[in-house]
This record gives structure tokens, C-alpha cells and sequence, in this order.
């Protein structure tokens, strides 16, 4: 059967080492994270060059999330190619970018009107929303979390603080950005427990930031992650999101929700933040908006329009091409309900890691949202210390026996499998990743 890996040559394979090879010679350095040189793919399965069949649960970072090439998706991007590329929508008018901002502004939560402004990415966005902010309150500072990602471009690596080698030789960083702690319950930087700690780590931002270091009438955002990507698929608890809201509104606040790596049905919601109920003021997308093509957006409340020609642009933003994928997209995902998949087959691969880790000590937490699942990997579950070195060690083994995956945080896994995802795919990826740890454990 397709539907299910085959490892023919242990990759990498000869055809496969001639790519790496080349690559390495002429592609500047970056997170290659196994030694898998793609061909084709197609739904969750990838086939590489030397014939191996995979399982994907990487869909590419979250983000081909209606499968790879879908058809639908497919006809849309070959069907718009051979009518036009290119016709600079920041300068020009065409249908495909206005329809695609009211699809947008449609299944993004808040009922208040919007607007939006297209990227090419999610760091792109993140760039936007933070210019957008500044514009909107004339206000200079803002508020990042420990642990975010949110791109690697000089605004957006100033908020984002996940790993050390991001920021390592870029000082000076985009000055007026302060972090504090996230809501990380299993290693509480507080050492409390929840739901008794009362979100401390968000009433902290109050009574003690606002009152020492931070004035609030200086700030412009927050930047925040419903579930923390990057930083280890951290779903914030809903009650943290809900007082951060409470306290950015009674502080003339924006609120930024960066959902470029949960969106589109990924959490089990069209958004990740729709878990909490709250409506931020600026959502940054991209990834699994547009099933692979280079595409990125920030809706936003309509009031907090540049209102000014020229004071924010770009060229490629709103390209035919991607913005005739996105539309397919989120048709796809309407039409064959890949937002209630992604919940209930969520819940299914939830289960089904929470037995693996009954029977592997290695795994001290298991965690996320719908098809946004995460195992953190520890030495010992009592003192919780981080083994990445078991962490890569699986991984390894996993690619050798057909199963893609990612790493995640400083010693776990994700697993973010396609929203077509079925449960006989969750569950011989979940035996190859059984297989993997005990290969890994030897």
C-alpha cells in the first residue's frame, strides 16, 4: 500500500548523496534536519530519490496542511498560471487578492470589521504587525515571551526567543522589546502549579513588570504564541490568554497573535487562540495558509489601517499564484471538514503517545493541540532534565525506517502530520516511532 512508508536503500541513497553533496557546496548554511532529498509527494507520503516512501509528519513545517498537492490545490495554481503570474497588487488591482481578503476576514475570529495586508512569509508578518503597531498607537516598546519564535528578520528576531543561536552576532536587536516568562506549566519558571498558581505568570506583567521596569503607556504590543511553536508546542493555558487580553485592553495594548505555525485548522480550530475564546487585535499567518506556496497576511482590526499610501509595502505580496492556492486551501479545508479531522484524529495520535509514553520512561510530557502534538524527551521524569541527545537519536532512527520528523523546544518532538491524516498512517507512525526509541535507547 502508498498510504505507508518503504525504506528501499537506508537513506541517504547514492542519488541522494549526490544532492547533498551540491547543496552543501552552494547553499549557505541553514537547519537541514535530515538527509532526505524530496522528488515528489503526495496526501502525508513522500518519495525521495532513491525510491524511499515516507511518512510525512512534518507537512513540510506545518505547512501543507491539506496534504501534499492536493488536486484542488493543484488545478487552482496551474489554471491561474495560465492566465497571469504577476501584477503588483500593492500598485495595480486584481479579484484574486480582494476575494482572498474577504475569505480571510471571514474565517478569522471577531465579528468587528477588518483588513488585511498580504506577505511572503510568517517573519514578513510579523515585520508588518510590528510597523502596523508603532504606526497605530505611536507607542515604541513591546512585550515578547520566553521561548517564541516568531522569524529570524532583525524586528522579528528582537521578540523572538527560543534559541540563543538565532541572536548569536546580530546584537544590537530592535530596541523596546521585553520578555517575560511564558505560561510553560510542566517547567514552571515560578515553580507553581496550575490551575492553584492563579496565571501568575500573567498578573506578573501588572504587579511587578508595569510597576518597575515596563510603562505600560510606552508599550505598542504583545506578541504572543496560543501554542508556543518553536519554543516546544506549549498551548498556553486559555485562562492565560484571557487575563493577557483583560490586561492589554485596560492598557490601551495591541494584542498580536502569531498563528504562522498553528493556523488553518491545525489546533483543531481554524485558529489556535479560538481555544481561549479571545479576539486579538493583529493576527500574523502564513505556513499552512497557502499549502506551499510563499504566502503570509496580517488581518487586523479596520481602524488600524495605515490610512497612507506608501507607509507600508512590499512587491510580492498578494501574488496571483498564491493567493489562487490560498483560496483553494481554505475551500478544501471547508469542503472535506479537515478542522474537525484535525480535532478528532488529534485526539486519536494524543492517545496514542500518551501510551507510548506509558511504556517509554524517556518521555516526560506529552502535550499540544489536535494534529499540533509534541513529546518532550528527559533522563529522568522526576527531575524533568532535557535529553536531546535521545531526542536526535530517535529522530534518526525514525527517517531510517520512514517516518519524518522534527524536532522541537531543546529535547522534544512534534508531530504534524498533514490534516488528511488517517488513523492507520497515525498508527504505523506510531510504531515506527516505538521501534525508533528503543533502537535509541540501546
Amino acid at each position: 500500500m502508498e498510504d505507508l512508508p518503504k525504506i528501499i536503500v537506508v537513506p541517504p541513497g547514492p542519488k541522494a548523496k549526490k544532492i547533498i553533496a551540491l547543496d552543501t557546496k552552494y547553499l549557505a548554511t541553514s537547519t537541514k534536519a535530515a538527509p532526505i532529498v524530496a522528488e515528489r509527494a503526495k496526501g502525508a507520503i513522500a518519495w525521495d530519490v532513491d525510491g524511499n516512501r515516507y511518512l510525512d509528519f512534518t507537512s513540510g513545517i506545518g505547512v501543507v496542511n491539506t496534504g501534499h498537492c492536493h488536486p484542488a490545490v493543484v488545478k487552482a495554481v496551474q489554471e491561474q498560471a495560465a492566465r497571469l503570474f504577476h501584477f503588483a497588487g500593492t500598485d495595480f488591482y486584481y479579484a484574486a487578492q480582494a476575494d482572498l481578503a474577504k475569505m480571510l476576514c471571514e474565517v478569522t475570529p471577531g465579528k468587528f470589521e477588518k483588513k488585511v495586508f498580504f506577505t511572503n512569509s510568517g517573519a514578513e508578518s510579523v515585520e508588518a504587525a510590528i510597523k502596523l503597531s508603532r504606526w497605530t498607537t505611536q507607542r515604541k516598546q513591546f512585550i515578547g515571551f520566553t521561548g517564541a519564535f516568531h522569524g529570524r528578520t532583525m524586528g522579528a528576531l528582537a521578540i523572538t526567543a527560543s534559541k540563543a543561536v538565532h541572536r548569536d552576532r546580530f546584537f544590537p536587536m530592535m530596541p523596546g522589546v521585553t520578555h517575560i516568562p511564558f505560561a510553560y506549566c510542566y517547567r514552571c519558571p515560578y515553580k507553581m502549579q496550575y490551575p492553584s498558581c492563579d496565571v501568575w505568570c500573567a498578573r506578573i506583567l501588572e504587579e511587578v513588570y508595569f510597576q518597575g521596569v515596563l510603562p505600560p503607556t510606552e508599550v505598542a504590543a504583545m506578541f504572543i504564541e496560543a501554542v508556543q511553536g518553536e519554543g516546544g508546542y506549549i498551548p498556553a493555558p486559555p485562562k492565560w490568554i484571557q487575563v493577557m487580553r483583560e490586561i492589554t485592553k485596560r492598557n490601551g495594548i495591541l494584542l498580536v497573535d502569531d498563528e504562522v505555525q498553528a493556523g488553518f485548522g491545525r489546533t483543531g480550530k481554524w485558529f489556535a487562540i479560538e481555544h481561549a475564546g479571545v479576539e486579538p487585535d493583529i493576527m500574523c499567518l502564513a505556513k499552512g495558509m497557502g499549502s506551499g506556496m510563499p504566502i503570509g497576511a496580517i488581518v487586523f482590526r479596520k481602524e488600524l489601517d495605515f490610512g497612507v499610501q506608501g507607509a507600508h509595502s512590499n512587491t510580492y505580496g498578494g501574488n496571483l499564484l498564491a493567493s489562487a492556492s490560498t483560496m483553494a486551501t481554505i475551500d478544501v479545508i471547508k469542503k472535506e471538514g479537515l478542522v474537525e479531522n484535525a480535532a478528532k484524529l488529534g485526539r486519536y495520535l494524543r492517545k496514542r503517545l500518551e501510551e507510548l509514553a506509558e511504556a517509554h520512561d524517556g518521555i516526560g510530557d506529552v502535550r499540544g493541540l489536535g494534529l499540533m502534538q509534541m513529546t518532550e524527551f528527559v533522563k529522568d521524569r522526576r527531575t524533568k532534565e532535557r535529553d536531546p541527545k535521545f531526542r536526535d537519536a530517535v529522530e534518526v532512527e525514525a527517517y531510517r525506517h520512514g517516518l519524518l520528523l522534527l524536532g522541537c523546544g531543546k529535547s522534544g518532538i512534534r508531530y504534524i502530520p498533514p490534516l488528511i491524516i488517517t488513523k492507520r498512517q497515525i498508527d504505523a507512525a506510531v510504531d515506527i516511532l516505538d521501534a525508533a526509541m528503543k533502537a535509541a535507547s540501546k
